[in-house]
C-alpha cells in the first residue's frame, strides 16, 4: 500500500467527485479511478459503494478515510521537520497574538517553552484578528493565539485555549465604574476603545458593533498603552477579555464583568495553525500554553 493511493483516496472523498479529485492530484480520471480499485484488491474489502457517477462510503471506507487522514498529516509533518532539520537553518517558533490581549500566560508558555527548548528561536508578533489570520494563511507565523470570530476550518488545527468572561475597563470617574457588574445595555451609550491599527479599524468597529452589540461610538488606539490612557482619560470604555491572569487594574481604572440577559458575555480563545505546517515545537507551545491558562495562577 502507497501513501500516494491514500492521498488519492482521501482527495476521491474530500471533493466528493472523481473527476475534481483527478484534476486535483493532476493525475487522469482513469488513473485515480484504477488507483483506489488497486487499494481496495490489496485491502480485500470494497471502500466506496459506487452508483453510477456517485459513491457513498461503506463502513470499511469511513473508517480507513479518517485513518488515512490521520497518517497523511503525520507524514507531512514528517517531511516538513526533516526538511527543517536538513536545512542547516536554526530551528524558530513565530508566535502571533492579539494587540489586545494582556493576559501573563502567554509570557509564561515562552518562558518555559525555552528553557526546554533553548535551540529554538521564539519570534513575536501581535496583531488584530484579521492581521493574524492573514499572517498565518501567508506563511508569515506559525501559530497564533486569538478570538474565535468564524466557523472552525479543517485547514487548521483548531486548538481550544480557554472560554473567558468579557469585561469592560472604565476610568474611576465614570459613576459606572461604582457598580459589580455592568449590562450591555449600559455600555452603548459610551465610547467603545477598540486597539486597531488604521487600516483594521473598520473590520474591528463591525465585529464588535454587529456581533457582540458594543457602543454606539468608536475610539480607536494602536496599542494597549494607549487604550488605557483614553480609559484613564475617561473617553470610554476598553473591552477586554481574561484569557488567563489579568494585569492588576490600577488605581484610575476598574474592570468590570459585562453581563446580558443575567449572564455574563462569554467568548472563546483557541491557538490555531496550519495543519500542513504543524511540528513538534507547535503542538509543544501549545500544549504548555493550554495548561498554563487551566491552571489559576
Amino acid at each position: 500500500m502507497l501513501l500516494k493511493q491514500m492521498r488519492y483516496f482521501a482527495a476521491v472523498v474530500d471533493s466528493g467527485s472523481f473527476t475534481e479529485a483527478a484534476a486535483r492530484c493532476y493525475i487522469s480520471q482513469s488513473a485515480i479511478s484504477q488507483q483506489i480499485q488497486a487499494l481496495e484488491q490489496e485491502l480485500g474489502v470494497k471502500l466506496l459503494h459506487r452508483e453510477h457517477r456517485r459513491f457513498s462510503l461503506t463502513p470499511a471506507g469511513e473508517y480507513f478515510y479518517a485513518g488515512s487522514k490521520a497518517v497523511l498529516e503525520q507524514a507531512e509533518s514528517l517531511v516538513q521537520e526533516t526538511r527543517r532539520l536538513g536545512s542547516g537553518h536554526a530551528p524558530a517558533l513565530r508566535i502571533g497574538y492579539l494587540r489586545c490581549y494582556s493576559g501573563l500566560e502567554l509570557h509564561r508558555a515562552i518562558g518555559e517553552f525555552s528553557s526546554r527548548y533553548p535551540e529554538v528561536a521564539i519570534h513575536i508578533v501581535n496583531g488584530t484578528h484579521e492581521e493574524l489570520y492573514h499572517r498565518l494563511r501567508q506563511g508569515g507565523v506559525d501559530l497564533i493565539l486569538s478570538d474565535q470570530r468564524r466557523a472552525f476550518s479543517d485547514a487548521y488545527v483548531n486548538y481550544p485555549l480557554a472560554r473567558c468572561g468579557c469585561y469592560a475597563e472604565l476610568s474611576t470617574h465614570n459613576p459606572l465604574s461604582q457598580k459589580e457588574r455592568i449590562c450591555l445595555e449600559e455600555l452603548k451609550g459610551l465610547p467603545c476603545i477598540l486597539i486597531a491599527s488604521r487600516e483594521q479599524q473598520n473590520t474591528e468597529q463591525d465585529f464588535y458593533q454587529n456581533t457582540l452589540g458594543f457602543g454606539g461610538s468608536y475610539l480607536f488606539a494602536e496599542s494597549l498603552e494607549e487604550g488605557w490612557l483614553l480609559v484613564v482619560g475617561n473617553r470610554g470604555f476598553l473591552p477586554v477579555e481574561s484569557v488567563g491572569t489579568l494585569p492588576p487594574e490600577g488605581a484610575a481604572i476598574r474592570r468590570l464583568p459585562i453581563y446580558q440577559n443575567g449572564k455574563q458575555v462569554l467568548r472563546n480563545y483557541c491557538a490555531f495553525w496550519r495543519k500542513d505546517r504543524s511540528s513538534h515545537a507547535i503542538e509543544e507551545f501549545a500544549g504548555i500554553l493550554r495548561r498554563l491558562l487551566e491552571v489559576p495562577a
